[in-house]
């Protein structure tokens, strides 16, 4: 039996870990499908504080994993394919095999949506990105490529207008998705080309580790093109790893958890933290702290149980 259990070991995961971990609570966590989670795939992170000269993403990770170790956290390698929370103790099955906790902290993050093409997942995190808030000043007086229709593409393009010299917007058709507000902030950003019923076939240069060029086709017209950019970024939204909690979580039509307040979630002992949640921020120093506030809300449940 444990007293808590975490899903996933990005910073909302890690972060949680330390704080239950120095309480004495000997947390497990669950590595997730993506260890370390979207850091683990971010090379330079400059806008975590603390790291005057930048740090690398999965270096970051790496180090938060190491200081909850050492305080007696214990990781390991699997996902949560189900999961009864009933009651308690709650069950839950980590790649078939059941385990009992106390209570649990989610953050087990979401996955940004890709393209999938082979040459994008070669060069994510170099060049290839889906966050332009982490990657944009990266590249300053470039011409970068956003793909998406919906409020988050337009919101990354007029963000990437304050470094990149120009902005090219690809749709694969001509009606967007986003808001009206959004789409006439960006069409009112001159910095901004857009390139509606367009699709992307190749990414280039995965020889060269580096986003040097892009190949368009205009699914109209048939023509095929190679435009030079420096950047890439997909903006077609993200999943939350939510699905062992369908019909036991409150969730939002798209799939992230709905807070009750502070950490918590609708069910009593089960704590939420991180992207799995959070729609808005989407940062890495906004997990960490919500890993904190739910290792708190863990700690305090617990004392008021006598445990």
């Amino acid at each position: 039996m444990h007293n808590v259990v975490i899903l996933g070991s990005g910073c909302a995961g890690n972060t949680a870990a330390i704080y239950t971990a120095r309480a004495g609570l000997k947390p497990l966590v669950l590595e997730g499908h993506e260890p370390g989670g979207q850091l683990s795939i971010t090379t330079d992170v400059e806008n975590f504080p603390g790291f005057p000269e930048g740090i690398m993403g999965p270096e970051l990770v790496q180090n938060m994993k190491k200081q909850a170790e050492r305080f007696g956290a214990e990781y390991r390698w699997g996902t949560v394919v189900e999961a009864d929370l009933s009651k308690r103790p709650f069950r839950i099955s980590i790649d078939g095999e059941w385990q009992e906790t106390r209570t649990l902290i989610v953050a087990s993050g979401a996955s940004a949506r890709w393209l999938g093409l082979e040459s994008e997942k070669k060069l994510v995190g170099h060049g290839v990105s889906s966050c332009a808030t982490c990657d944009g000043a990266f590249y300053r007086g470039e011409k970068v490529i956003v793909v998406g229709g919906g409020d988050s593409a337009m919101e990354e393009a007029n963000f990437l207008t304050r470094f990149a010299s120009e902005v090219t917007l690809i749709h694969r058709n001509e009606h967007f998705r986003a808001s009206k507000i959004m789409l006439d902030r960006a069409k009112a950003n001159p910095k901004i080309k857009w390139l509606p019923n367009t699709v992307v076939q190749e990414i280039h240069d995965v020889e060269a580790n580096t986003v040097n060029g892009v190949t368009l086709k205009n699914v109209v017209s048939g023509e095929v093109w190679r435009q030079e950019v420096s950047g890439f970024f997909v903006a077609i939204g993200h999943i939350p790893n939510t699905k062992p909690f369908v019909g036991q979580l409150d969730l939002d039509p798209d799939g992230y958890i709905i807070s009750h307040g502070g950490a918590r979630t609708n069910i009593t002992g089960v704590f939420h933290a991180g992207d799995v949640q959070d729609r808005t921020y989407r940062q890495a120093i906004t997990a960490a702290g919500a890993g904190c506030m739910a290792a708190i809300e863990v700690e305090r449940f617990l004392e008021a149980e006598g445990h």
